[in-house]
């Protein structure tokens, strides 16, 4: 029995780490994706979880997993993607400490999941189902996701999401348009 497991986006952020020699700047390697934050912070409170989502069979995606398992997730979940890439972020500081970020998904693997990726048996095992609101930024990830959610529902387990989701678009930043809508089988 798990305590909690995640489906949604497991990517690599490049986040700023100085400046080279010439004054350019550096970045690191580092894991992310919300869902998988999540697990890392409930594993590191000795909670069980596991992983549910879709990586490029890539360095990145090898590097990914390989994160989730020494943190002690379950993997089982995880998919590779061989004809889509891992998503990747570029993480950039303002003075004040914000962020934004240049995403590198158009597809990322995380998109490319589909129901029949999904191992409903894994979910069936959990007390809490959470999902990241990027994997409802597209198709075919979107339905995947919420026919997850609605299994997750029906076998009464407790769901949680993401609620904020901002993603570029040609025309800029902008919440995306008819996410925030009811829904009914969430707790």
């Amino acid at each position: 029995m798990f305590d909690i497991v995640a489906l949604g986006e497991l990517l690599i952020d490049f986040t700023p780490s100085g400046l080279s020699a010439s004054g350019g700047q550096l970045f690191e390697r580092n894991p992310g994706g919300a869902p998988a934050n999540v697990l890392a912070a409930m594993a590191k409170m000795g909670k069980k979880s596991a992983f549910i989502g879709m990586v490029g069979q890539d360095q990145f995606g090898l590097f990914s997993k390989n994160v989730l398992q020494s943190n002690e997730i379950d993997t089982r979940g995880l998919k590779f993607s061989k004809t889509v890439n891992t998503t990747l972020a570029f993480v950039h500081l303002a003075p004040n400490g914000d962020r934004s970020f240049s995403f590198y998904r158009n597809p990322g693997a995380d998109m490319m999941l589909t129901s029949a990726d999904i191992d409903f048996d894994l979910v069936k095992q959990t007390k809490i189902f959470h999902f990241g609101s990027i994997s409802m930024t597209g198709e075919p990830s979107r339905s995947a996701t919420l026919a997850t959610v609605k299994f997750a529902k029906e076998n009464g387990i407790m769901v949680s999401g993401s609620e904020g989701c901002y993603y570029r678009y040609s025309d800029g930043f902008g919440r995306l348009p008819g996410f925030i809508l009811p829904m009914p089988w969430a707790h």
